[in-house]
């Protein structure tokens, strides 16, 4: 067994790599860029290279630099995580002539498999189903338009190295292929190093299935079971199941054997994955192989019970698998949310910044919930625009796909993120959809669901109960707690009016509400003034806290609180609202007062995210149609294209290519 490995990767799969190694005695060497000078994988590993400037095209990828860590630390393997050099066919030959064992498949196998167009040419010969496209070298925008017009709209352009989401556009016309095409060339080259793309057919409704499989060097493969990843935005992924809820276990058998098969073919000789795409009948076709370690492998060890990195460790080393495929077993539910630094708010946009605080639901297994948080951050780290986005991926596991949505649900509730925009909002509302709950996924689901975009979810129902007896509750603690500062005028002793008016948004709730031996009563109030039965909210919650967690009623609830003037903002199962709590007379007052309204944008272009100037496509002057491109920003890999909303004339420019813009920078003004 290897004494030292080096992670040729940053974040929390670094973190996790590191995790697996210690659990098996093995020292760990990570590599950094001077973006990552202060990251968690930095600190946890037991020697850190600096490698280059925070740029991945001039740290992380390039090889020599990697090999150079290995000289310098005697590191005897590499890991590469997923993506940057992790299906890089040179990478693992230049290591071999280093002397250094890659943890990862042969290069052989990476050239067969890791290539999607050289893996769509060896699953066709090998008579596997394939989704009609094109896989030779496609010239330009012109022989792409060419392609999709005989395949049929919608076709997907795709990277050939991609992974990730990047380098991934869906076009429905002609015009769509020329731009998607271009832009899937440029984020492919900027992401990868490689940018040839290819054409395929894209199958409306499909599901996004995978199954993970595992081989040694001798000859042994077998499969995993499935992952669901039909959950995706922009073309990645967002949540993760294992197993899918579309599956029977013929259908699973036959996709794990389809899967093992191709993956012997090849010679496979680590853990990989071979994804599908999946109508809702059933029927599947061959998509691509991953031959690496996927995102979303955790579902996939806490249903299976396999450490899929000491795996891929021990077969590095040589080792024969000490499983069976009669060995494998799936045991209960896992669902994987991953936590991105974006503003679902807008269209999912990248946010960057420092972490203020960062506090994650305590990693714990009770009661047959486990609860797991795979991270490569602290509170206080910074979310550069470099690199991915992903904060965190937040896994539960439970005996049942229900058990392990409420626990998710529960955890979400809990996980504590400030400093810039995240999508926990989003994936809490998501953990509460119906749709989502009953299993009737698809690869559009966020598109069909959402179709406007997310947007603030007024509380209604159970919800706005559950946040106006938490505000209430809060409110009180700070009311007694004020009762406590000395020097106040003393004589008559003070009597709280029981009566509050909470108002969430623009509606309110009458409660009455007062301290019990064991917690705090609220009791709500109808319309004709008649109290309800009285609900114990049992809390430790004190002011400060972040998260108010405790019993109501008997159920655990857990709300998040940030302070307003005069109020709170409070966040639970994806509902977020300001709330105030008045007395009878402070409610009446507050009703009489105005409403400010925000400030008239509509003639300026506005930055959505920060990000890099790529290029401005118009000049001041210049008459512009809806639709027409007027700038491209580009974030963590992501080129994204700004739009006229609607005809005009530009007034003036205040951005150029090139400047670095902060969430709502003024990049022009139209007259």
């Amino acid at each position: 067994m290897f004494k030292r490995i080096l992670i040729a990767n940053r974040g929390e799969i670094a973190c996790r790599i590191i995790k697996s190694a210690r659990r098996m005695g093995i020292e760990t060497v990570a590599v950094y860029s001077e973006a990552d000078r202060d990251a968690l994988h930095v600190e946890m590993a037991d020697d850190a290279v600096l490698i280059g400037p925070p740029a991945a095209a001039e740290s992380y990828l390039i090889i020599d630099r990697i090999v150079e860590a290995c000289r310098k630390t005697g590191a005897e393997a590499v890991h590469p995580g997923y993506g940057f050099l992790s299906e890089r066919e040179a990478f693992p030959k230049a290591l071999k002539e280093a002397g250094v064992v890659f943890i990862g498949p042969n290069p052989r196998a990476i050239a067969a498999m890791g290539d999607k167009i050289e893996s769509k040419k060896a699953a066709a010969k090998a008579k596997v189903s394939t989704v009609p496209g094109f896989l030779g070298v496609i010239e330009d925008e012109n022989h792409a338009t060419r392609i999709a017009d005989e395949i049929g709209y919608p076709v997907m352009i795709k990277a050939s190295a991609g992974g990730g989401g990047k380098g991934m556009r869906i076009a429905h016309s002609k015009a769509e292929v020329a731009e998607g095409f271009t832009r899937a060339k440029s984020e492919a080259k900027s992401s990868f190093g490689d940018d040839r793309v290819f054409v395929e057919k894209f199958i409306v409704n499909p599901r996004h299935i995978e199954i993970q499989v595992l081989g040694d060097k001798h000859g042994n493969v077998i499969y995993l079971g499935e992952r669901e990843c039909s959950i995706q935005r922009r073309n990645q992924k967002v949540a993760e199941e294992a197993p899918s809820p579309l599956l029977d276990e013929a259908t699973r058998r036959k996709m794990g054997e389809q899967a093992v098969a191709l993956a012997q073919a090849v010679g496979y000789d680590s853990a990989g994955t071979v994804e599908f795409v999946a109508g809702q009948d059933k029927s599947f076709y061959f998509l691509e192989m991953n031959t690496r370690l996927q995102v979303e492998h955790p579902v996939t060890e806490l249903v299976t019970g396999v450490d899929l990195v000491e795996q891929m460790i021990r077969v590095a080393a040589g080792e024969k698998l000490a499983i069976k495929q009669s060995d494998v077993k799936l045991n209960g539910w896992a669902v994987e949310n991953r936590i991105y630094a974006e503003d679902p708010y807008r269209n999912f946009l990248p946010s960057t910044g420092r972490l203020t605080k960062y506090r994650p639901p305590a990693e714990a297994s009770i009661d047959g919930i486990t609860v797991r948080n795979d991270t490569g951050v602290t509170e206080g780290g910074e979310i550069s625009i470099y690199y991915d986005p992903m904060i965190a991926k937040l896994v539960t596991h439970a005996p049942t796909r229900a058990e392990a949505i409420a626990a998710q649900s529960k955890a979400l509730d809990a996980f504590v993120v400030d400093g810039i925009r995240h999508n926990i909002p989003f994936l809490s509302a998501l953990m509460a959809h119906p749709r989502w709950k009953s299993g009737k996924l698809s690869t559009g689901f966020i598109a069909e669901e959402f179709p406007d975009g997310f947007h603030a979810i007024a509380p209604k129902g159970a919800i706005a109960v559950t946040i106006a007896a938490v505000a209430a509750a809060i409110d009180h603690v700070l009311g007694e707690r004020k009762r406590q500062i000395s020097g106040q005028l003393t004589g008559r002793a003070v009597t709280r009016e029981r009566r509050r008016t909470v108002r969430l948004g623009d509606q309110e709730v009458q409660l009455d509400i007062a301290r019990e031996a064991d917690g705090i009563a609220v009791q709500f109030v109808d319309d004709k003034g008649n109290s309800g039965s009285a609900r114990t909210l049992v809390s430790s919650w004190k002011p400060g806290d972040p998260v108010w967690s405790g019993m109501i009623g008997g159920d655990a609830v857990a709300v998040q609180v940030r302070s307003l003037p005069n109020g709170f903002l409070l966040a639970h199962h994806g509902v977020e609202t300001k709330a105030y709590v008045f007395t009878e007379t402070e409610a009446a007052a507050a009703r009489l007062m105005p409403v400010k309204k925000p400030p008239d944008t509509g003639k300026l272009l506005l930055c959505p995210m920060p990000g890099l100037v790529r290029s401005i496509a118009v000049k001041e002057g210049q008459e512009v149609k809806t639709g027409e491109t007027l700038a491209v920003v580009e974030a963590m890999k992501m080129e994204n294209v700004l739009r006229a909303e609607r005809d005009g004339t530009v007034k003036s420019i205040k951005a150029k290519t090139g400047d670095s813009l902060a969430v709502d920078a003024v990049i022009m003004e139209f007259a």
